[in-house]
């Protein structure tokens, strides 16, 4: 996933939440809104109909951050930007803690239907089609955009959330890694519908989205191969990870900070064999977070003298 915190605004900060705001957006969002200018009468009606979208899409995001928290995962910063927004998560690794930390996101777009849909009846009974005709289009509009939205993201195009739903669905069957290669292979069956879609809807939205899923699907490809060489590596008995209680790989996979040396922290006890430097916590490559050697090693069970 491209770094797009740069050049990002700091909007505010909920729940241990920091919620961010790419400049780009202003700039989508003047054009947008003087795309739509004869939707209604005063222009003001389509700035609330953009900021309507930046609400759904941001209580979005806050979906997918605050299900990861539930599960013991990690979930700080939220950026917003034109093609949507980004929850940078990391759940515990297992299918069932990524899969409610994606479905989560979705799911609050399913929550707005109902509301939105009890708001859009009520103003037709209220005459509003005919009184306010504006406040009703308002309403019609954003049902449309959460409805679009919540469609749009359940395609099973990896990065998209269907995408990564259906990762999650068959990790539980073939794993990790071949799970993330078999949806990968999909979201580029996938990006070619949506290259053949921008170019007979001569859409520059549909084919910036295109290159940014292509990219991500390229990605995901690539740390796909890498998760299948490591499944072949040894694995150290022993000891396992506090946080996704994966067992260390056994090989010189960790790098001294001090004079870059490789080496296995397992076998040296947390200290560079080349310098001397020692290490207070260890990062586990299954989920990177870092831990001390204490608390990875494995308690011996003892069996009582009968």
């Amino acid at each position: 996933m491209p770094n797009i915190r740069q050049g990002s605004i700091h909007l505010f900060r909920f729940s241990g939440i920091d919620v961010f705001l790419h400049w780009s957006w202003f700039f989508v969002a003047a054009i947008e809104i003087n795309n739509r200018a004869r939707s209604y009468s005063s222009p003001v009606w389509n700035v609330l109909e953009y900021l309507a979208l930046f609400f759904i899409v941001m209580l979005h995001e806050f979906g997918h951050a605050l299900a990861c928290r539930q599960v013991g995962g990690t979930a700080n910063h939220i950026v917003l930007w034109p093609l949507g927004g980004v929850a940078y998560v990391n759940p515990p690794q297992r299918p069932g803690a990524t899969l409610w930390s994606i479905a989560a996101g979705p799911l609050v777009n399913v929550a707005l239907v109902p509301i939105l849909s009890v708001l859009a009846i009520l103003s037709r009974s209220l005459g509003w089609a005919q009184a306010m005709p504006n406040a009703h289009a308002l309403l019609r509009a954003v049902w449309i955009i959460n409805v679009g939205l919540l469609v749009f993201n359940v395609l099973p195009i990896y990065p998209l959330d269907g995408g990564q739903i259906l990762r999650s669905l068959l990790w539980y069957v073939v794993g990790r890694a071949r799970s993330l290669m078999a949806t990968t292979i999909i979201g580029f069956v996938g990006v070619a519908g949506l290259i053949l879609l921008a170019v007979l809807s001569r859409s520059v939205w549909f084919g910036i989205l295109s290159a940014f899923i292509l990219l991500n699907c390229w990605g995901g490809l690539r740390q796909a191969q890498a998760l299948s060489r490591l499944a072949k590596l040894p694995h150290r008995e022993g000891f396992a990870c506090p946080s996704c209680q994966a067992t260390p790989l056994v090989g010189n996979l960790w790098v001294c900070g001090q004079c870059r040396e490789p080496f296995d922290t397992f076998q040296t006890q947390a200290v560079c064999p080349r310098c001397g430097a020692r290490f207070d916590v260890t990062r586990c490559i299954e989920c990177g977070r870092s831990h001390p050697m204490s608390e990875w090693i494995l308690p011996v069970l003892v069996r009582p003298i009968e």
